[in-house]
């Protein structure tokens, strides 16, 4: 398996995505291609001590970088020896299984679109985060940003790729797929809401999907659901407030415990438990979210991501690699079409 790396995306590059691309080198035993500026990747290698690259370990020279101020529309065209769209086009050429990126969220979706392809008969691709939950592993939210404007029809083939995809790194025969929602009953929400889980709730009876209905914000961390559905608006929105209420009170416990000598105790009496919720918190662990709908695995690491986030990035592209979801997706498409009414 092979995994190209964007060696020049985020706000850490190149050193940080080259460290963590060797720790998922040795530790995963993948291939790794390293695409940017060759002189800026050999200066972080001696910078890392590294007098070699690792046999599995090879770089690809891309002479420009997509910058955050780019027009994701056009960046592709415009810069079309950036080490991210050299990355996209040698996923596209199969020369590389998957890719990782922590570069411009918007340049890579536009990129992956335009030269990765989207499977046929998929209307748009979704961005698929994991949220941390206590009970059943994480929920997978899609769409998380990808898709601001959505129609039912979006919303359906979101569920669809999503099922499939959790069906693999959850281990679950029938993962089970809500919509967020104002309130659980079928009558909430927006027209697209309504007619999103009229479409749902179809697809769960035919046996498609096992789909639970509707889901209040309030209660995703609980684990209701193994797949969340929305529109990319609502997704984001979600994603941003879970993550500021974690950071919030991950703050604010800090703080309780070193108030005084008999918190500071309490503090390392449940020091194991302290450490487990923050690897359950910390975003690292995961590394990116993968973006569903394209024909081959494209991995978005966050802009401020570190070795370990992008070594997780890797793992997670390995994962979707193994999982087939594409495969699965491109074999499922004529479930997910809606018919448009005659008149």
């Amino acid at each position: 398996m092979k995994i190209v790396v964007d060696a020049m995306g985020g706000d850490n590059a190149p050193l940080e995505i080259v460290k963590g691309a060797l720790m998922a080198a040795r530790e995963f035993d993948v291939e790794i291609t390293l695409v940017g500026r060759g002189e800026d990747i050999l200066r972080a290698l001696q910078e890392l001590g590294e007098e070699d690259l690792p046999s599995n370990v090879e770089i690809a020279g891309a002479s420009q970088v997509v910058e955050m101020e780019d027009d994701p529309a056009t960046v592709t065209r415009v810069k079309s020896d950036s080490s991210m769209t050299v990355g996209l086009k040698l996923l596209h050429d199969g020369k590389a299984d998957a890719m990782v990126s922590a570069g411009s969220t918007g340049a890579l979706l536009s990129g992956a679109t335009l030269v990765v392809k989207r499977i046929r008969g998929i209307r748009r691709a979704c961005l698929a985060p994991v949220i941390p939950t206590p009970t059943n592993g994480g929920t997978l939210l899609v769409d998380a940003g990808a898709n601001a404007e959505c129609t039912p029809e979006y919303l359906l083939q979101f569920a669809y790729m999503g099922s499939f995809y959790a069906k693999f790194f959850k281990g679950v025969d029938r993962p089970k797929v809500g919509l967020l929602n104002i309130g659980v009953e079928e009558t909430k929400g927006s027209g697209l809401y309504k007619e999103a889980h009229r479409l749902l709730k179809e697809a769960g009876e035919e046996g498609r999907i096992n789909f639970i209905g509707n889901v209040e914000a309030r209660d995703v961390l609980e684990g209701l659901c193994d797949v969340l559905v929305a529109d990319g608006f609502a997704g984001n929105v979600l994603l941003k407030s879970i993550e500021g209420t974690g950071i919030f009170f991950m703050g604010e416990m800090k703080s309780m415990f070193k108030r005084s000598a008999m918190t500071k105790m309490a503090a390392l009496i449940l020091k194991d438990d302290l450490k487990r919720l923050k690897k359950m918190m910390n975003s690292e662990e995961v590394g990116g979210t993968v973006l569903l709908g394209v024909q081959k695995p494209v991995i978005k690491a966050h802009g401020s991501s570190k070795a370990y986030a992008i070594r997780s990035a890797v793992k997670q592209a390995m994962t979707a690699v193994e999982s087939a979801v594409t495969k699965t997706i491109a074999e499922n498409v004529e479930y997910m079409k809606v018919e448009k009414a005659e008149g």
